[in-house]
């Protein structure tokens, strides 16, 4: 069976941009929708036209030279705003207006100040009016999940009626739990008369940490479009993450199978933009695109890595575009990392030699975190003269064997950027040559 088609809606130059410290100009706005193409999202969200010139200018402009996706623009509930929208979609070749207008209790007391009857009609005739401009139209009720639910699938009913082609469903505050999230997708499913017509979208934030496992949970109910940004950028604690969506589908197909159109290999590609112009750097741990997401320095891990890169890591790193992965020196690596990086800087120890610099490299470790060649030079000029020899050349060393999980087949081979020795064999064939005197439990401590 071909497996279901999941939307992604890319949101990161709309609510993305509403990260505090992440606006972005016309010409950086540009410059970004053409890597979102490159990525290959379905939508690009390319901003909020009323809410400013420049963001009017901004979703004009992209909807004037990217051809391939559908361009979505934002609008409240009221016609200033959707006549504004459509004013900078119209030379669009694939245009969106999406209407929102909030729906739980809390907001149209405090916020909008109206009754739910006054929302329901001003739904239906935003999406009304909007459905005569443009033929897609989406229509989100703000604040869903805190929504009275009787009055949400009334929403939901009366905008379908009204010509909406997709309703999104926002976890506006990031209130809503998986299986909770799930249920409500499930319900809207089997309750709202037309629905089947319409796509089910989810828009989910991360106040709790949960917008990816929302996100996952709407798509696992039936849900076939979902909205994300790159980085995880939005409001507060930001959106669902673009590119943890992705790969969660790729890298287990056995629990969703979903495909998208999403090329991940511009994943990092797109993420290092977004960091360089808006100036907000990503955290290192972050999955997928951090730092250290395909960086090991504990020993066991290196040993692993060294031995077959599929004992620490499901998926490769030329598949999201990181460039490759690294083994860091630091104290908790082990001498199969250390000895493989001395041979690459062109140095051979004994057994006994690469033990007293083992000793002193995790001392030295311990005191500066991170050990990079010219400290490990010092260290060996220090303790050991050591036998020099040529350094390996990087072109000439082995492929390390592609790392993805439950596959059954090979995938494209890449070298480690910390580059594996000639010894290396994926098999687990040691690298230093007075390992094979050793049992394997034994090269296996050593490696550690």
């Amino acid at each position: 069976m071909e497996p279901a088609r999941i939307t992604i809606f890319d949101t990161t130059l709309r609510d993305g941009e509403q990260s505090p410290g992440c606006s972005m100009n016309v010409p950086e706005k540009l410059r970004m929708a053409h890597q979102l193409d490159r990525l290959g999202v379905d939508v690009i969200e390319a901003g909020f036209p009323i809410a400013s010139e420049g963001d009017f200018a901004a979703v004009q402009a992209i909807a004037a030279v990217i051809r391939r996706p559908i361009i979505a623009g934002l609008a409240r509930a009221c016609r200033p705003d959707i006549e504004r929208a459509w004013q900078a979609l119209k030379d669009s070749a694939r245009p969106r207006i999406h209407v929102f207008l909030a729906t739980s209790d809390i907001h149209l007391k405090y916020k909008l100040r109206i009754s739910r009857q006054q929302c329901l009609e001003q739904a239906r005739d935003a999406v009304r009016l909007a459905k005569s401009l443009c033929q897609d139209v989406e229509f989100s009720p703000e604040d869903a999940t805190r929504t009275d639910l009787e009055f949400l699938l009334q929403i939901v009913q009366a905008v379908v009626e009204a010509g909406a082609t997709m309703v999104n469903i926002p976890d506006t505050v990031g209130y809503s739990m998986p299986a909770e999230f799930g249920e409500l997708i499930q319900t809207i499913r089997q309750r709202v008369p037309g629905i089947e017509k319409v796509t089910i979208s989810a828009h989910c934030h991360n106040d709790l940490g949960l917008a990816v496992a929302n996100s996952l949970a709407a798509v696992a109910a039936g849900a076939r479009q979902v909205e994300c940004t790159i980085n995880g950028i939005g409001e507060r604690a930001g959106n669902a993450s673009l590119e943890e969506i992705v790969m969660a589908a790729r890298v287990r197909p056995d629990r969703y199978a979903y495909k998208t159109e999403v090329v991940s290999e511009q994943l990092f590609p797109a993420s290092q933009m977004l960091s360089e112009i808006t100036g907000v750097p990503v955290q290192p741990n972050k999955a997928i695109i951090g730092r250290n997401a395909f960086a090991h320095e504990a020993g066991i891990h290196q040993d692993g890595m060294l031995k077959n890169p599929l004992t620490y890591e499901i998926m490769t790193p030329h598949s999201v575009g990181v460039p490759d992965s690294t083994l860091v020196l630091g104290k908790h690596s082990g001498r199969h990392a250390l000895n493989l990086r001395c041979e690459q800087l062109g140095y051979q120890f004994e057994r006994r030699e690469l033990d007293e610099i083992y000793r002193n490299f995790v001392v030295l470790a311990d005191k500066i975190k991170h050990v990079e060649d010219h400290h490990l030079l010092e260290l060996i000029r220090e303790t050991h003269a050591g036998r020099r020899i040529p350094p390996t050349p990087v072109a000439d060393l082995p492929l390390a064997i592609a790392a993805a999980a439950g596959s059954g087949r090979d995938y494209p081979q890449k070298p480690l950027s910390f580059p594996l020795p000639a010894e290396f064999s994926p098999s687990g064939m040691p690298v230093n040559p007075m390992a094979e005197h050793h049992s394997e439990q034994e090269d296996y401590l050593w490696g550690v």
